[in-house]
């Protein structure tokens, strides 16, 4: 894997270096979704356009994801996860 740096605008735009746009086939007004985990910062292509429901979701995983790192989650049987999944 080859590594390349960049850097960050005042803006906060980032450069993805040319190769690597290139592998991706990531071209001028494509979609990304963007989150992180401690200091790491992912970038993911979106093939079809993202809707709002999609982004609900995204941010009720990264709550989840605190909740879990803060130990606020529980353990619960198959039967309570379904039927709390089920409310979903």
């Amino acid at each position: 894997m080859k590594i390349e740096l960049t850097k960050v605008s005042s803006k906060g735009q980032v450069v993805i270096p040319q190769e690597i746009r290139n592998k991706l086939g990531l071209n001028d007004g494509e979609v990304l979704v963007v989150t992180m985990q401690d200091n790491i910062i992912v970038l993911k292509k979106i093939e079809n356009l993202i809707e709002e429901d999609d982004i609900k979701t995204l941010i009720e995983i990264k709550e989840s994801w605190k909740e879990i790192q803060s130990g606020q989650c529980k353990k619960m049987k198959e039967g309570e996860f379904l039927k709390e999944i089920s409310q979903w």
